[in-house]
Parts: structure tokens; sequence; C-alpha cells
């Protein structure tokens, strides 16, 4: 081997960081009336502020998280969108998503202001049924994603429908 070829170094992580690497990153920003890059719901494992107006917050493997992002131009808005992910472990296949690192599985994506703000009233009837929507089953997101997505009304989420999934989550352990 010359100098002119790379070495091959080992890369040592230590055990402090070892969980952060298997963590779904979302990058958030906010620059108000321009871009608004937000959480509406999800369990932070960790959150780091980079600045004023930008942070990252860091997913477990499994926890589901709805990711919200708005921004406009001099013209008005360029984007109005909508995504409600689970976080993948290391190994999971997943879908690509900008600003989320590496991806996750896309249980819900809506596109333009008026379905985001329907899915955010989905979202508080959820809580109003006091139930945190990042515990809500992940076929109803789903659901939501594809009745939204053909024009029908979605049904509302119940605490029935709750209790099966949490019944269901415990047998799959």
């Amino acid at each position: 081997m010359n100098d002119n070829e790379p070495h091959a170094t080992l890369r040592v992580v230590p055990p402090t960081h070892r969980r952060t690497l298997n963590l779904t990153h979302v990058e958030l920003t906010w620059i108000e009336k321009k871009i608004e890059f937000w959480l509406r719901f999800g369990r932070r494992a960790e959150e780091k502020i980079l600045d004023r107006r930008r942070s990252v917050s860091s997913f477990a493997p499994g926890g589901i998280f709805a990711f919200v992002r708005w921004a406009s131009n001099d013209f008005g808005t360029v984007i109005s969108r909508m995504d409600i992910v689970r976080a993948v472990a290391s190994g999971e296949r997943y879908q690509t998503l900008p600003f989320v690192r590496p991806g996750g599985e896309i249980l819900l994506r809506v596109d333009g202001w008026p379905k985001v703000e329907r899915v955010l009233q989905f979202i508080d009837a959820i809580e109003a049924l006091d139930i945190d929507p990042a515990d809500a089953a992940p076929e109803y997101w789903r659901h939501l994603h594809n009745r939204l997505a053909v024009g029908h009304e979605p049904r509302a989420y119940t605490r029935e429908q709750h209790d099966a999934w949490l019944k269901r989550r415990r047998v799959a352990l």
C-alpha cells in the first residue's frame, strides 16, 4: 500500500453512543411564516437543539410520530404535508422521507392543507379519548390515509379499537 491509498480505520463506537445509532432522526426547522417543520405527536428518545431555529428529534424503533412540513415563498404556500411514521430498527426495511434519517415506515401521508387539517382533527379526536396518538394502532393511520386518499369519510378511532390493539400488541410480545 502506498501513501496515496486510503487507510482502513476501525471506528469503535463508545457504548453510550451505540443506542443512538438505532434511532430515527427528524430535522425540525422553524422560520416563522417561511419554513415550519414540526412534530404534532411522538415520544422523543433524544432531542438536540442546533440553534434557535433548528433541532433534531430522535425516536426509538417502533415509536410513532407525526411530522408536519409547511413552507411558503413570496407567492404563497409551497408545501403542506403531514406524514405519520413508525421509526424502524436497524436492518428493517424503510421508506425514505425528506428530513428523516434513515427513514421509516410511512403509515399516513397527506398533501395539501385541507387534508393536513383534517388529519389534525382526527388526532385531536384521539386525544379527546385520553389516548396518546403515538399509542394508536398503526392500522388506524393506514385506514385514515387510504380513506382520505380516495375522498371517503374515515371511521373514528374508538376506545374499543384501542383496547383490542393493546391486547394484540401484548400477545405479539
